[in-house]
């Protein structure tokens, strides 16, 4: 049975949705824009930096070998999951607010060091290309576990999902946000510097101008967090670090106070009591936390995992439809400008019918249905589209239409699905000293899900017969998403091990305010119901 909370957390649970809410939604929202802007726009310049700095006199335009395309779309990856551990710990040792605008800084000067990659030989800009992209990498890993915290940190009971779902769907504004930017630097320079197609004139295709049109795109994605930094640095630090992991109560209060307007009891003693409490002092190596959180832990480390080998593999038979439905011609037909154009256009769309609303389908129902019946359903939804493209993926290479809606939909149920609940729920299921450490182990794993996905199955999916050229023979397209649909299983398999947080306070569902009799049953062990909302 939940015991009486302090004060301060009590007017945080029981908030009506005000202002303050919204302010943090957007500070912590436009950091999340950022991210996607960062991560996803480098796809839509790949194949222009390939033509500028690989091109070689033959009858296709130039492009990036696969170990070099590899290094630029990944290392940023990599960076992202080192961030994500790194700074999921420093946001418990030091403080949310702390470690807040450090990220988003990391973030605006390695955003301006990529597009000013430097040098006079190919190696050269590459290289420094892909240092930045790390770093770059590194700021954005620490978005993840410290928005997700403080807007769980921030929000009341009511509402909470919907608050952090929220934030997590600035995700696909960022993605809407890059292919438009990519659209209007790309016509901009295609009107201004005129040029022929690859197939008329190979050299003329690609004017010089054509260099600075991936640099302005990629430091483009230090405007918005710049335009945040101030605002991140002026939000007070949540009250739960304040009062339950600084022991400062008086702070919180007073924190709070000014934040809703309210006048709030310090509760200094109750704090005191409250933080000494043995059932409060477990570090995470301990086998207490393993006894009360290890399956929680694990869960959403796997699921994210799990998820993001198959959200990011679906970039695999991209290409065949953008091709297929006549939104990318081929390579030859077009300059190197217009080339960025039509990718561009074709990912936007993308964004904008299926990424976009997904998000905000998640928004809408998720303080309704629940955190655990929406991961279902993501996952199953995601099975069914993908082994309905995989069976007769013959059939859909003359039914295109069909194909995009099915492409579509597997986007749109990742997104209303695991995509943004394995965001939302390890911000909400652990205790407040170690939320932002757990939530970044769950996030690094959900990164290096997406390296196998993007570029594991990258290889796996290769033609048996007639490979992309740099590539060796793999098991095809076909059977790549019949593993993939396997891989989506799994995902429903191990959401069992995910409690619902669903309308519970943070500090019940952490254990950190219960009887001793209840944590000895071990309920905060049990997974969610199996009804049908899941809780």
């Amino acid at each position: 049975m939940a015991k009486e909370n302090l004060e301060v957390l009590n007017a945080l649970d029981v908030a009506k949705t005000q202002w303050y809410h919204f302010t943090a939604i957007i500070i912590a929202g436009m950091g999340f824009f950022t991210d996607a802007y960062d991560l996803f726009c480098v796809s839509l310049v790949t194949k222009l930096l390939g033509r500028i700095y690989y091109y070689e006199g033959k009858d296709k335009p130039g492009s990036l070998p696969p170990n070099v395309a590899a290094a630029v779309n990944g290392v940023a990856f990599c960076g992202t999951l080192a961030g994500q551990l790194f700074f999921g710990w420093l946001g418990d040792k030091l403080g949310r607010k702390r470690v807040y605008g450090l990220t988003l800084l990391i973030m605006i000067i390695c955003s301006v060091g990529s597009g000013l990659s430097f040098g006079d030989s190919r190696n050269s800009v590459i290289a420094t290309l892909c240092f930045f992209r790390f770093w770059l990498g590194f700021g954005i890993g620490g978005d993840y576990p410290l928005s997700a915290t403080i807007m769980s940190e921030y929000a009341n009971k009511k509402t909470r999902g919907a608050f952090i779902a929220a934030v997590f769907a600035m995700q696909g504004f960022g993605i809407l946000g890059g292919g438009i930017v990519a659209l209007i630097v790309s016509s901009a320079f295609d009107h201004k510097f005129k040029a022929p197609a690859y197939k008329d004139n190979p050299v003329g295709s690609t004017v010089p101008q054509a260099d600075y049109v991936w640099r302005i795109i990629v430091m483009l994605g230090a405007v918005p967090a710049a335009l945040t930094y101030y605002y991140r640095m002026k939000m007070p630090e949540t009250a739960r670090y304040t009062a339950l992991v600084a022991r400062n109560g008086k702070q919180a209060a007073a924190d709070m106070s000014k934040v809703l307007q309210v006048d709030i009891e310090s509760e200094q003693e109750k704090v005191e009591k409250f933080t000494q409490d043995p059932r409060n002092s477990y570090g995470l190596f301990s086998k207490e936390f393993a006894r009360r959180h290890g399956l929680h832990l694990v869960g959403t480390a796997t699921t994210w995992f799990l998820l993001d080998i198959a959200f990011y593999s679906q970039n695999l038979f991209q290409k065949d439809i953008f091709t297929a439905i006549g939104w990318l011609p081929a390579a030859k037909e077009m300059n190197a400008i217009q080339e960025v154009y039509k990718i561009a256009k074709a990912q936007t769309l993308i964004a904008l019918c299926s990424t976009v609303p997904g998000y905000w389908f998640t928004v809408a129902t998720i303080d309704y249905i629940g955190r655990f019946f929406i991961q279902m359903m993501g996952f199953a939804m995601m099975s069914i589209f993908m082994f309905a493209i995989a069976i007769p993926y013959n059939h859909w290479k003359h039914h295109h239409i069909g194909f995009v809606v099915m492409y579509s939909l597997t986007f749109f149920f990742a997104n209303f699905g695991p995509n943004a609940t394995t965001f939302i729920v390890p911000a909400e299921i652990f205790p407040a000293r170690l939320r932002s450490t757990c939530h970044g182990i769950s996030a690094a794993a959900g990164k290096a899900g997406a390296i196998v996905g993007a570029f594991g199955f990258l290889y796996a999916a290769q033609d048996k017969t007639s490979p992309d050229a740099g590539y060796k023979p793999g098991i095809g397209v076909k059977n790549a998403l019949l593993v993939l649909g396997g891989i989506n299983l799994a995902g429903m398999l191990f959401t069992l091990l995910v409690p619902e947080p669903k309308g519970r306070s943070l500090e019940e569902i952490g254990g950190e305010n219960v009887d001793d009799n209840e944590m000895g049953e071990g309920r905060e062990m049990q997974p969610p119901s199996l009804g049908p909302f899941g809780g």
